[in-house]
């Protein structure tokens, strides 16, 4: 089948595929999907602009679904999410623009990619290495005061602060809450999907939000950060809405399955389990990128 915005070729199987298993990760991990997504579509010939763009187009679709389902089951901290709104917007904004910029020195593929490879790796060898610690503590799900980072950031008195009863948080600033926000959305504009795997080890190790809790809120941000992203990359001509459609018939299916199965696991279980993903899509970039890119 051949997508004309993009220009490529594909096989719609692939893409349904590609889009049932990056539900399931997403429902159950909390996140987007965009690290095996993004590294995915980029191998499947998708120029990084376009991957970025329309990463962000299923994804959003995809966690409405997953979001509604942990929301059901009393994993969604509203009051949270609508905070870190503010920082997400912001942040996906100027992802967006140096995409654009690096689209117009013709670098986007290169700079993206190695971008996307490092923050991968980093993010897997952090949370790998956390988990190995609470799973050797027998604590099964861990709570904000057993970080020494978390008790610091908690600590913090920047402008004005908020009680999150949902998370269990007491007085926590509300300007840390929209920093960390911003840091996602940047991420989620500038390589792609809802970045969860940027913003979930932070509302986790730095905002001490419950891992059950974190995966439930972040979907719920996602839906916020991929939706503007998307809007924001399709005024710029980056979203090929076609593979995106596509793709979401199988991912709906995929996110409520995943969540649904996260009641069966404890905190540093999932967070394990999460480990390989991004070094899976690490290689699929490492692998492209040295075959040269996209070819466009």
């Amino acid at each position: 089948m051949d997508f004309a915005i993009s220009g490529v070729h594909l096989d719609p199987l692939i893409l349904v595929l590609l889009g049932f298993s990056i539900g399931v990760m997403g429902g159950f991990f909390g996140v987007g999907g965009s690290f095996i997504a993004g590294p995915a579509l980029f191998n499947l010939g998708i120029p990084m602009n376009y991957v970025v763009g329309t990463d962000l187009a299923h994804i959003a679709g995809k966690s409405v679904v997953a979001a509604k389902k942990h929301r059901a089951l009393g994993n969604v901290d509203v009051k949270l999410g609508l905070i870190m709104t503010v920082g997400t917007v912001l942040g996906v904004e100027i992802g967006v623009q140096l995409i654009q910029y690096l689209k117009s020195i013709g670098s986007v593929d290169r700079v993206v990619g190695s971008v996307f490879f490092c923050v991968l790796v980093c993010i897997s060898t952090g949370v790998f290495l956390e988990s190995l610690r609470s799973l050797k503590s027998g604590v099964e799900e861990d709570r904000a005061t057993s970080y020494p980072l978390v008790r610091w950031v908690q600590g913090l008195r920047l402008g004005p602060s908020v009680s999150l009863p949902t998370s269990g948080i007491v007085g926590i600033s509300f300007l840390t809450i929209v920093l960390v926000a911003l840091v996602g959305g940047f991420f989620s504009g500038f390589l792609g999907g809802g970045a969860g795997y940027i913003r979930l080890p932070m509302m986790i190790f730095l905002l001490g939000v419950p891992t059950h809790v974190a995966v439930g809120t972040d979907l719920f941000e996602i839906v916020v950060s991929a939706s503007y992203g998307t809007f924001s990359h399709a005024s710029h001509g980056n979203v090929d809405i076609m593979i995106a459609l596509v793709m979401q018939t199988g991912a709906a299916v995929g996110a409520n399955l995943g969540a649904g199965l996260t009641q069966f696991f404890s905190g540093p279980r999932i967070r394990l389990a999460f480990v390989p993903l991004p070094l899976i899509g690490a290689v699929l970039i490492l692998y492209k990128l040295l075959k040269g890119g996209a070819g466009h």
